[in-house]
């Protein structure tokens, strides 16, 4: 077999490599968003029932569960926590009219902070 024809064959193989990640991402992101918009609900029924928003003994709970089924799947349990945290963070961020990346973000027409793409300004 020649080199051209080796080489073909793993540019083949990395290629459906490259393709499997670029469809686990397209999943990974769509999943993030859900749950994002899960915990942002929450936080408005939350407010609804005249519940604090914040809850740090039930944040920890989330992640504790969440670090646990990352042992369970052998996934590094590391990354798992810093993801729920941020996905909550992030959250957290938006219900209180915030962003980690500025300063607050002006109410919208809807009462509530703008999505990014209701902001002209740009970065």
């Amino acid at each position: 077999m020649s080199d051209d024809i080796r080489d073909e064959g793993r540019d083949d193989g990395l290629e459906g490599l490259r393709a499997r990640i670029r469809q686990v991402d397209r999943e990974l992101v769509g999943l993030v968003g859900e749950r994002r918009s899960l915990v942002l609900r929450i936080g408005e029924t939350k407010a609804e029932l005249g519940l604090p928003v914040l809850d740090p003994a039930q944040e920890a709970r989330v992640v504790r569960r969440a670090a646990a089924l990352a042992r369970e799947l052998e996934v590094d349990e590391e990354l798992v926590r810093d993801v729920i945290w941020r996905i909550m963070a992030s959250a957290r961020d938006e219900q209180e009219g915030r962003t980690r990346w500025g300063p607050p973000l002006p109410p919208s027409s809807t009462g509530g902070p703008p999505r990014p793409e209701e902001n002209d300004d740009g970065p």
